[in-house]
């Protein structure tokens, strides 16, 4: 399951493993809203920078966009063979990553719904993604106990990252892209 703030700071969304996800008020407690309609358990959430709206991944195979005024599921993203597991906003929302437990990250139009392109090699699930800074790199962590670091433009994965003994479960950038850090089941990080 997954949490997040907005961008401002005056909602928090919650991912559920009842298929829901739910908008709150912070300053309150008070649920806002019920988002509905995905049909599994919702893995992850998260706000585009502007706020304005909100990407829920699940393993129902789908990825819903909702928009923050009317709560209502503006997009729904398709084409996955398996759970979506994880799911990051561009710095700039004009795209939107999402990953899979059918080994592959997908970078899709939030607007269009297109799927741009699909990043393929990690050898098993993958659990987390990560836009650099600057949008012009991803990064993903699988069950493969790799990481990799992926030119969204070219679809080449740049670098992979071997080290860890078990599955590698996030991953996170540096503010400056200059370094990467990774947490596993190994119980180590390493950057």
């Amino acid at each position: 399951m997954s949490i997040s703030w907005s961008p401002d700071g005056s909602r928090l969304a919650s991912a559920s493993g009842d298929k829901t996800v739910r908008i709150w008020d912070p300053a309150t407690g008070q649920s806002i809203s019920t988002l509905d309609e995905h049909s599994g358990t919702v893995m992850s959430i998260s706000w585009s920078p502007d706020g304005s709206r909100l990407a829920s991944a699940s393993d129902d195979k789908t990825v819903r966009i909702w928009d923050r005024a009317t709560s209502q599921s503006i997009s729904t993203l398709e084409g996955y063979i398996g759970s979506v597991t994880s799911i990051a906003w561009s710095p700039d929302g004009s795209q939107l990553a999402s990953a899979s437990n059918d080994k592959t990250v997908r970078i899709w139009d939030p607007v269009t719904s297109e799927n741009i392109s699909t990043l393929d090699g990690h050898g098993s699930e993958i659990i987390s993604i990560a836009w650099s800074p600057d949008g012009s790199r991803l990064a993903s962590a699988s069950n493969d106990n790799t990481a990799r670091t992926w030119d969204p433009a070219t679809r080449q994965a740049l670098l992979i990252l071997e080290g860890h003994s078990a599955w590698v479960n996030s991953i996170a950038w540096s503010p400056d892209r200059s370094r990467l850090a990774s947490v596993s089941e190994d119980k180590t990080a390493r950057v």
